[in-house]
């Protein structure tokens, strides 16, 4: 089935509570505003059951199908939260809050999945329960691991789960997703070198850290380009290097090296954060220094499951007409965590031309709104069909 002709209707609509969102960003967990309106719209459509406060500031409604209830639940994920950004689209309803802004199109998802809850609420042609999710904090604050652990799984007795996220470039309305491993992992790392500081002049007397810190930052690349099979994605990065002075004339005594690992598997997840901390300790003992090396462990590796793939690409198909085949990315996304704890399926929506993702001119294009709420429509009632 191509996109519904009830979205046509609901668009101006669903655009609508889009640009609110859009004007009134909110960062993390402090979505307190957002969730209000999100419940506020699922209380009006009629959804049979709507809780708050899942993972701190999390929003999930259930929807019951009118067909003979076959027990199982599917889950449909938006996320929430904004950007620390300062926008600059310069369009009637931008961001009403300095610093802050809807980069990433979470506004848009948000009132996409509202649109597709509103559409089940009317009619209701599934037999089992829909559960919508509307998650906090996706932007590095690991919403969604707090809401599996406050025990959504279980509690709403979700079978599988389904994600979506707008993709600039892409063609407007065009689908496209990946079995496996989609998004990489994404941990933080931190490295302290201790040396000996003194005077410029006289470096025979110190132990240079600086020094010491470039050749860190410089073995670490052996890891990618010497220690891991070049068919795999790996990414490790140093993005910053700070010492405790900016006098030309001073030896310092401790840098502090920062950055990201990126992986598509946990095998090699586990070998770069050892590598990492053998690295940086090794060299700078060699050196004189000391380091202390710690890897801030963050989202898990996104992977798809390779039936529920099919199924999000078949929805898809009935939407488009087609599902296009998705590159890996070393982007990370906090749907992973949901992912573990359920069988689904992350997929891509096509924006147009646009801005890209975290940049201050981003804006969503609504009018990729009809394409998204069709397919969370599409995913629930082909998986909860009713026998006929």
């Amino acid at each position: 089935m191509p996109i519904r002709n009830r979205f046509a209707e609901l668009h101006s609509e669903i655009a609508g509570w889009r640009q609110s969102l859009h004007a009134h960003p909110e960062l993390q967990f402090d979505v307190h505003w957002t969730a209000n309106f999100v419940a506020e719209r699922l209380g009006e459509f009629g959804c049979d059951e709507v809780v708050t406060g899942i993972g701190r500031t999390g929003v999930v409604a259930l929807i019951k199908g009118r067909g003979a209830s076959s027990g199982r639940v599917v889950g449909l994920r938006a996320d929430m939260d904004a950007l620390p950004i300062h926008e600059e689209t310069g369009v009637e309803y931008a961001s009403q809050v300095p610093g802050k802004m809807h980069a990433c199109g979470h506004d848009g998802h948000t009132a996409m999945l509202l649109g597709a809850a509103k559409y089940l609420c009317e009619t209701r042609n599934f037999a089992g329960t829909v559960a919508v999710i509307f998650q906090p904090a996706e932007e590095g604050g690991a919403g969604a691991r707090e809401m599996v652990d406050d025990g959504m799984i279980e509690r709403f007795g979700i079978d599988e789960v389904y994600g979506m996220h707008n993709v600039p470039g892409r063609a407007l309305g065009e689908f496209a997703i990946r079995p496996g491993a989609f998004y990489a992992s994404t941990d933080e790392i931190n490295i302290k070198i201790t040396g000996k500081g003194g005077h410029a002049a006289q470096p025979h007397q110190t132990i240079d850290a600086t020094l010491v810190g470039a050749h860190v930052v410089t073995a670490l690349q052996s890891i990618v380009s010497r220690q891991i099979d070049p068919v795999d994605q790996v990414v490790v990065s140093i993005t910053s290097f700070e010492t405790s002075t900016t006098a030309y004339n001073v030896v310092v005594e401790d840098v502090v090296l920062k950055g990201t690992l990126r992986t598509m598997t946990e095998e090699n997840r586990a070998f770069a954060k050892r590598r990492i901390i053998e690295i940086a300790e090794g060299i700078s003992s060699s050196l004189g220094a000391q380091a202390v090396a710690t890897i801030e462990e963050g989202y898990p590796v996104m992977v798809n499951s390779a039936t529920h793939t099919e199924f999000a690409a078949e929805a898809a198909a009935k939407v488009a007409g087609a599902c296009e085949d998705a590159p890996i990315y070393l982007w990370g996304e906090d749907f992973g965590f949901m992912l573990n704890a359920r069988p689904g399926a992350y997929i891509h929506l096509g924006i147009g031309d646009n801005a890209p993702l975290h940049h201050p001119k981003y804006n969503f294009n609504d009018e990729a709104i009809p394409s998204g709420c069709s397919f969370f429509v599409e995913v629930a009632e082909s998986r909860l069909p009713i026998d006929r």
